[in-house]
């Protein structure tokens, strides 16, 4: 039967086949067919939008059309056909996905080992406000007026050296994971505290894995239902801990 509801469209121009979207969909409405992600029927998406954040080609959306009605039963038969027939597994996705390579950083010269610090230095945390998980930090929180935020994603945190001296200090920190966490519930999440809350600016900080790409485009769009417009200053940091790319989006 078909009724009016919400779905997810691909835009296959954009769509480059990477297969990010494929693991969010616990329907199993995306597969990859003929190098682009497709709607397998119309009736395993439920339109909750899941797949949202893990597209870095930015080629899913939510629309509303006519469509088969989403069939939870239909959903369950179907992923055990997936499951008596399952997918080989690769060692990493299509596109190379950095995040699914297993890297070290040990040094690989006796130079470079000479060359690094004997410890790291102890100082005062930068952090000016509890709790920092974007799940938890309710749209109310006084420290949110006039502040200037900055989001961050998790692994950022822990691969970026300098975060406390350059990123951290005099703003308000926002980590959450564009790849784990509830996309939709962060960009209701983000609508509430741009409507409530005179922000003056916007970080973003993201990991240089695709994956990561999600974060930046939740916090745009929840400025964009809230009716704000301000400058996201983006920066990505590489697997190793460098800072690889700075932009105002």
């Amino acid at each position: 039967m078909k009724v009016l509801r919400k779905i997810i469209e691909i835009d296959e121009t954009l769509c480059d086949g990477c297969g990010q979207c494929v693991p969010a969909c616990e329907e199993g409405a995306i597969q990859i067919i003929d190098g682009k992600a497709r709607v397998v029927a119309e009736k395993y998406c439920d339109g909750l939008g899941a797949c949202l954040g893990e597209c870095p080609q930015g080629a899913i959306s939510i629309v509303e059309r006519v469509a088969e009605d989403f069939d939870p039963e239909a959903v369950e038969a179907y992923l055990e056909t997936l499951d008596q027939h399952p997918q080989p597994v690769r060692q990493t996705l299509a596109c190379g996905c950095p995040s699914t390579h297993l890297q070290t950083f040990e040094p690989k010269t006796s130079c470079q080992a000479a060359n690094q610090p004997q410890s790291q230095t102890a100082g005062h945390s930068a952090l000016g406000h509890w709790p920092i998980q974007i799940k938890l930090i309710p749209p109310h929180a006084p420290f949110l007026q006039q502040a200037d935020l900055l989001v961050l994603a998790d692994c950022a945190a822990v691969a970026y050296a300098a975060l406390h001296q350059e990123l951290l200090k005099g703003r308000v920190v926002m980590m959450g994971c564009p790849k784990f966490d509830d996309v939709p519930e962060y960009v209701e999440k983000f609508t509430e505290i741009f409507r409530k809350n005179d922000i003056n600016s916007v970080t973003a900080v993201t990991m240089e894995v695709p994956c990561c790409s999600g974060l930046p485009m939740m916090v745009k769009n929840g400025m964009a239902a809230a009716g704000k417009k301000l400058p996201v200053t983006m920066l990505v940091i590489g697997t190793n801990g460098t800072l690889m790319k700075k932009e105002v989006l």
